[in-house]
């Protein structure tokens, strides 16, 4: 193990380093520019302290992400990502005044490294396959929320003047707000006057345009006509045309999201497709394309990540956490988690409830009376298990296997 450690508090402009040996005591400080030049700087402040690739020095920062870090793992050394507010508490080992310090922050990394390196887990080794479908998935994942976002302000800005346009497309059996259809119509009748102006063959025309219709034409042109001559409240005719054309700036904005998820969707699906854990992440019901690549992109492909299956399943969030002091004994939902995983993870929970081996273990879990969030995310936690042993041993989900013990106990 090397006996020096090197600290970094990192800065959109800067950088402040430390290196202290095994006593802890300073060796050396620096500070460095964000660019290729102060990275230089950095490796050679590192080789004049014995650095090497045989036993390159391990770094402590708080972010896992950044050229900077990008830089530090092409060298092949570990590098530690501490949480911020874990280093805050490392802080107050050192000052009780609260005094804070750039260069101060640094030394409080490197001594993280120093007094408890085996608590701390480096960042993982993934290939540079898994780390571009790391980039777009989470890309894809963030478009979606987006537009869902623009979706729900839409739909807010129509209900304030144009409500025949959510009775058109909103609701059950209707085409969304975010179908091409609606964006379309709506692009053209951005109000209430000029969608009851619309004749059926502009109607058609429009629908045509946006492609084909589960349902027939005809009886969609049909039924949008019935809803825009229908009459309704109505806004004052100069105030109605400008919200018209702040739903026309909405829609040019959805129009712009809608795209980014589609190309972005078809760029994660190509690159987690052509990953080898592929085959076996989709072998699991409820995980498509889509959710697997998710899936991927969050647990990684370094198979020495997490040291076993309860250290993913802590990781995701899908195992409880204990709380227990003398005789109070409480167990509740883990709050600190990956996000992406866990909401990737309770979709999938859920899509799965359509086989017959999860849809079984979630009744059991209800009739226990556990409500559904609980129920959904032991079976999530059940079905992460299964995945860790799958890509360990490097073979398809069983449902026989998976599910043996519940089959068993209810049998």
């Amino acid at each position: 193990m090397s006996k020096i450690f090197c600290g970094i508090d990192w800065a959109e402009n800067h950088h402040d380093i430390a290196l202290v040996d095994q006593d802890g005591t300073r060796l050396a400080k620096l500070r460095i520019s964000d660019d290729s030049a102060g990275f230089n700087a950095l490796l050679e402040l590192l080789a004049r302290h014995g650095d090497s690739p045989e036993e390159p020095i391990p770094v402590a920062i708080e972010t896992p992400r950044g050229l900077l870090v990008a830089g530090l793992r092409a060298t092949g050394r570990n590098v530690y990502a501490i949480n911020p507010l874990a280093a805050a508490r490392y802080r107050d080992r050192s000052s009780i005044s609260r005094a804070k310090s750039d260069a101060a922050d640094a030394r409080v990394l490197a001594n993280i490294l120093r007094t408890d390196m085996a608590a701390h887990r480096p960042l993982p080794t993934d290939s540079e396959l898994v780390q571009a479908v790391a980039v777009l998935a989470r890309a894809h994942q963030d478009a979606v929320w987006d537009k869902t976002q623009m979706v729900n302000r839409l739909r807010s800005h129509l209900r304030e003047y144009y409500p025949a346009a959510l009775q058109a497309f909103h609701g059950a059996g209707a085409l969304g707000l975010d179908s091409k259809h609606a964006r379309t119509v709506l692009a053209a009748a951005p109000t209430p006057v000029a969608a009851a102006q619309l004749t059926r063959s502009q109607l058609r025309a429009l629908l045509n345009r946006a492609g084909r219709l589960r349902r027939g034409t005809d009886v969609e042109v049909e039924r949008l006509r019935e809803i825009f001559r229908s009459e309704c409240l109505r806004q004052l005719p100069t105030v109605e045309q400008a919200m018209g054309k702040q739903a026309q700036a909405l829609l040019q904005q959805l129009d712009a999201t809608c795209r980014s998820v589609d190309d972005l969707a078809a760029a994660a699906e190509e690159a987690f497709l052509s990953h080898p854990d592929a085959e076996i992440i989709t072998s699991f019901p409820g995980l498509s394309v889509t959710s697997g690549a998710r899936v991927l992109a969050e647990i990684g492909d370094d198979r020495d990540r997490f040291a076993d299956a309860r250290a993913l399943k802590a990781y995701a969030g899908a195992a409880p956490v204990t709380r227990a002091s003398g005789r109070s004994r409480v167990v509740v939902a883990r709050a600190v988690k990956n996000q992406r995983l866990a909401s990737a993870g309770y979709m999938w929970a859920f899509a799965a409830l359509r086989s017959n081996e999860p849809r079984g273990h979630y009744d059991a879990r209800r009739g226990g009376g556990e409500r559904h969030t609980s129920a959904l995310r032991n079976l999530f936690n059940k079905l992460l298990g299964c995945l860790y042993h799958c890509l360990r041993n490097r073979t398809l989900y069983d449902s026989e296997r998976a599910f043996a013990q519940a089959v068993a106990l209810a049998a």
